[in-house]
Parts: C-alpha cells; sequence; structure tokens
C-alpha cells in the first residue's frame, strides 16, 4: 500500500537513561507539502504535548535516493521548513526549536532493494525529536540555580558555535550577559568553563579553529567564554578553562556538540 503524508509515533530513542519521542512525517515523491488532514494531525501532536516539560525540539528532513544530492538537500530543508512553519501556527515557542536541519537523500543499503517501494517511502519523511526537561541527567542543569553543588553542570543549548568558529555569535553573548549578571550576585561560585566540538574525524581528538588553523577548538571556544566573562568584571580566580575535544558528545545533533559547559568547583 503507497504511503502517503503518514504521521505516527515511530520509535522510542533513549538518551541517558531517558526518552524522548520521534514523530515522523512521511512524504509523497518530490513534494514537501502536507495535505489539510495531516495538518490537523501535527496540530494535534503539538496540542497534546505538555510543553511545560519539553527542554527543546529538533527537526530533521530526508528523501530518497533519486535526484542529485543539491536538489535533495533543498527538498529535505523545504519539509523541514514546512514541519516548523506548522508547529509555529499551531503555537509551538520558536525558541524551543533548537536544530532545523536537511539531510538530504538517503543512500539505499544492498539489503532492502527488494523492498524498494516501501524503502524509498520511509526515506522520504521528516523526524521531529522532542527533548524533555532534565534529559540531560542527573546533576545537569539548564540554567544557573541557587543550589548548585560541587560537580553539578550547567548547559546552555543557545550558548553554541558555528561550525569551525569559536567566536561567540550574538545570541551566545546575550545568554553570557545573563550569565555574568547571575555571577555577580553569587559571587562564592566558582566554576570550570568546558568546550566541546562536533563533527571531527575519529582519528582525531579536536577540532581545527579556521581562525587560527590550530586543532585546538574546543580549548579556543572554552577560553573565548572565559575572556567574555572576564570583559563582564567576573573575575578570572572564580573560573578556569578547559577543552574537551570531542570526547562527550550529547548524541542530540551536531548542533548542541559545539558547546560550552560550566562545571561547578566551588559554591
Amino acid at each position: 500500500m503507497r504511503i502517503t503524508f503518514v504521521l505516527f509515533l515511530f520509535f522510542i530513542y533513549t538518551i541517558k537513561a531517558q526518552q524522548k519521542p520521534v514523530e515522523t512525517i512521511y512524504f509523497d515523491f518530490d513534494k514537501y507539502n502536507l495535505t489539510t488532514e495531516q495538518e490537523n494531525v501535527v496540530a494535534n501532536f503539538i496540542k497534546n504535548i505538555d510543553t511545560s516539560k519539553v527542554e527543546s525540539i529538533q527537526i530533521y528532513g530526508y528523501c530518497d535516493d533519486r535526484g542529485t544530492d543539491d536538489y535533495n538537500f533543498r527538498l529535505s530543508l523545504n519539509r523541514v521548513n514546512t514541519i516548523q512553519e506548522l508547529l509555529l501556527l499551531s503555537g509551538f515557542n520558536q525558541s524551543k526549536i533548537v536544530i532545523l536541519e536537511g539531510k538530504g537523500r538517503i543512500i539505499l543499503r544492498p539489503d532492502t532493494v527488494e523492498n524498494l517501494h516501501e524503502t524509498r517511502s520511509r526515506n522520504r519523511r521528516v523526524d521531529l525529536i522532542v527533548v524533555k526537561r532534565n534529559s540531560f541527567g542527573k546533576g545537569i542543569y539548564t540554567s544557573f540555580k541557587d543550589d548548585l553543588k560541587i560537580g553539578d553542570k550547567i548547559f546552555l543549548d543557545n550558548l553554541l558555535f558555528d561550525i569551525g568558529s569559536a567566536k561567540l555569535t550574538a545570541s551566545a553573548k546575550k545568554i553570557l550577559d545573563k550569565i555574568a549578571t547571575v555571577l555577580q550576585t553569587h559571587r562564592n561560585i566558582k566554576f570550570e568553563i568546558r568546550g566541546h566540538v562536533c563533527c571531527t574525524p575519529d582519528i582525531y581528538s579536536d577540532g581545527i579553529d579556521r581562525d587560527t588553523k590550530e586543532r585546538r577548538l574546543s580549548w579556543n571556544r572554552a577560553k573565548t567564554v572565559f575572556h567574555y566573562l572576564i570583559s563582564k568584571k567576573i573575575s578570572k580566580s572564580r573560573m578556569t578553562y578547559l577543552g574537551c575535544g570531542n570526547k562527550y558528545p550529547l548524541g542530540k545533533g551536531d548542533k548542541l556538540d559545539r558547546r560550552v559547559e560550566f562545571v561547578i568547583t566551588k559554591t
């Protein structure tokens, strides 16, 4: 039976002993628009979500193996944008959408040739991943709290970097400005700034900073945050910094691995 714009709960994935549901939306060949019926299904999906428990949402688009790479990347991104627009129209908070990525075509494996039509139908899709609050594990927080303990980590999903860059984005600076204000009222807190990278081949432990040409990208990201906080009157005696390279991926997409975290060393 031909699959046309079918949406259903596809898999339950596990991240650090927590679950994140994935909604999968299947598209017809060479299309990125949805029928009215399927728009209603997506709207109902959003309506049934307790958004107060949603940390973030990730949207990934795919195509089947037919067509050129460039065309399929555009088509997969158009599918992603279609779903994003529908989520926003249904009242979903845009700030919670942290990843929008068109992945392009999915190359067929030899063992899928017998079910070619079904396989291609399933590859024409968008995966919509919802990450629930507090899904980062025990002792990992998404804001500076009043009751932090030594060893706690603070992960801020807007404190991210562009690929190959250690320069702060405008949104990252806004986040750091807020952090500086909090730190100025909690003067006993000391912490380590840890930089991370994504997308690095396994033979390397760190990424290349495209500006300095050094393979110390994670270090440079941590150092950039260190010096920015100093410029905001946070004493350098309260801070250290460390580059962690690619050793600690979150498993939630490349974007969130281009990050800096804070680890509490004294309260």
